[in-house]
């Protein structure tokens, strides 16, 4: 049997490792352009999803196109933030930053001669991460879809979250109550939610924790959204105050 020193070893050894190592990192280059572009339609079909379009990785793009009209971000006082990317935001290190200082994106879609506003949402489960995408319609209360994803909760529990069974719960759920105050919606104990609720949804049964998640993720991102969704709802008063104020000048002028 043929023996070798210890210096034969360790440079087959280092060669072997630096060799490896570059193969991996080429390899890594050359496919990232194709990793990112995955992980682009990945999102837009996530957020198709939330409007209730169905798409595959073939025809994801041509429908965000048709589909998605806007993207903007705004802060959380409602205002726009032209120079920052809506689609390029990532929810989870937004959300590490103080209120203040984080980007809002709001996707808008058109459907059936009415806008829709999609808002990114991102949590925490049981096991890690879960996020999502809640669509609302013109009147910024009622959810018009919604859909949801994980990275490890359990099988059969947690993870039923990303079942339609679970997401079209929400359809025509209220995140504001008749007074205008926002409540979001809560996930209650498996079958025990008020069917008559306009603000509740039932659990999971055996997924409480991942539920407590998915409840604490909406309060907490679509509540960012408040101002925004109030200084929209009174745009309709304030341009009806306008031009009722334009009429009476206008006669006041006539009159003199």
């Amino acid at each position: 049997m043929r023996s070798y020193s210890n210096t034969y070893i360790f440079i087959f050894s280092a060669i072997m490792v630096i060799t490896v190592a570059a193969i991996l990192s080429v390899a890594a280059k050359t496919l990232q352009p194709y990793q990112k572009r995955n992980i682009e339609i990945n999102k837009k079909q996530n957020i198709l999803t939330s409007v209730n379009i169905e798409s595959t990785a073939k025809d994801a793009e041509d429908l965000y196109k048709s589909y998605i009209i806007e993207s903007f971000a705004i802060n959380t006082k409602g205002e726009k933030q032209d120079s920052v990317d809506a689609f390029k935001i990532d929810m989870k290190k937004e959300l590490a930053k103080t209120l203040t200082e984080r980007n809002l994106p709001i996707f808008i879609s058109s459907l059936n001669d009415s806008k829709q506003y999609i808002i990114p949402v991102y949590g925490k489960g049981l096991w890690g991460p879960v996020w999502g995408y809640v669509s609302l319609e013109e009147d910024l209360s009622t959810i018009y879809g919604a859909n949801f994803a994980h990275k490890g909760e359990t099988p059969g529990l947690g993870a039923e979250i990303e079942t339609k069974a679970f997401q079209q719960q929400f359809l025509g759920k209220q995140i504001f109550d008749e007074q205008d105050v926002f409540v979001s919606v809560s996930i209650m104990k498996g079958g025990t939610a008020n069917p008559n609720s306009k603000y509740e949804v039932d659990g999971i049964s055996g997924g409480t924790i991942t539920g407590n998640g998915v409840d604490e993720m909406l309060k907490d991102c679509l509540s960012s959204y408040e101002s925004y969704f109030k200084t929209l709802k009174a745009e309709p008063e304030m341009i009806i105050e306008n031009v009722t104020d334009s009429v009476s000048d206008e006669s006041q002028t006539i009159n003199e």
